[in-house]
């Protein structure tokens, strides 16, 4: 979590030396070699499956999810926005998870989920708006709706994942193996590979380890070890407040009164759906 609290400063620093499309065709690769590596070590029989024409469609429908459509709407939000702003709003995944959940896997709507979608949307209008929510002037409207979207993406994926019974690191490595094709593709006749300095290959080579990788592998295995997985699981709400942290001292940026708002609305909306009250006292569950 301390890793992936680092992401929103490493996007926005890197930005500053390529655009986003460069950021994720390079970032791809990098992960793309690391994650290669780590199921080779781990499942090396599990390799095979990324090659395979049984698994092709859902590979390839993985890797169009993410990385390439979500990281390329992502990387677009955080060149927009300051990073504060993307960073909270892209925090709102795991309330589009609970949508999907409900959507998509028949999942029942309760009143704690309806409560939960509330505050979130509040918090995003809070963020969007930076405070003036009766007026209704978002400062940057397109960055807002790329950053909130890219939380849906990120929510499809989850759920076309989920779906998927294979281990989590071979879905992730085969996921990134054709997701990067597609954004080389893409990058190439869109834009170009090219960079004016090349030192900032460093901030990407970071973003493709630390955000897209080693992190996952960690945060899995974590979990895997750990003797109560709701507990754990709970750290994840530390990363957004650590951020704030770094994208002041690194980056430089004033935190708003409206962003800490806006994540303490989102933040609570999404405790609040994993809340439960048992036997005279509260329990965080996962389901």
């Amino acid at each position: 979590m301390l890793l992936w609290s680092t992401a929103a400063t490493a996007f926005k620093l890197t930005l500053n030396g390529m655009n986003n499309l460069q950021l994720l065709f390079y970032s791809s690769i990098f992960s793309t070699l690391v994650l290669f590596i780590l199921l080779s070590i781990n499942s090396p029989d599990q390799v095979k499956n990324t090659f395979s024409k049984n698994f092709f469609r859902k590979n390839l429908t993985l890797g169009f999810a993410n990385p390439f459509l979500f990281y390329l709407v992502l990387f677009k939000a955080y060149y927009l926005l300051p990073a504060q702003e993307a960073m909270v709003l892209n925090y709102t995944w795991p309330i589009t998870i609970t949508l999907f959940s409900v959507l998509f896997l028949r999942s029942k709507v309760t009143v704690k989920i309806i409560i939960g979608l509330v505050l979130a949307f509040i918090g995003v209008v809070i963020i969007g708006t930076r405070g003036e929510i009766f007026e209704l002037t978002f400062y940057n409207l397109y960055g807002v709706v790329l950053a909130v979207g890219s939380s849906f993406i990120w929510a499809a994926y989850w759920t076309l994942n989920l779906k998927d019974a294979r281990l989590d690191l071979s879905k992730l490595f085969s996921a990134f193996f054709y997701g990067t094709i597609l954004i080389t593709v893409y990058v190439i006749t869109f834009d170009s590979i090219a960079l004016d300095n090349y030192e900032y290959l460093i901030g990407a080579a970071y973003v493709g380890l630390f955000e897209m990788s080693i992190t996952f592998f960690l945060w899995l295995k974590g979990i895997s070890l750990s003797k109560d997985k709701a507990k754990t699981a709970t750290l994840v709400y530390l990363s957004p407040f650590i951020s704030m942290i770094f994208i002041a001292a690194v980056v430089g940026e004033s935190i708003l009164i409206s962003s800490m708002i806006g994540l303490i609305l989102i933040v609570s909306g999404i405790i609040l759906q994993h809340v439960k009250y048992e036997k005279g006292k509260f329990i965080f569950s996962l389901e």
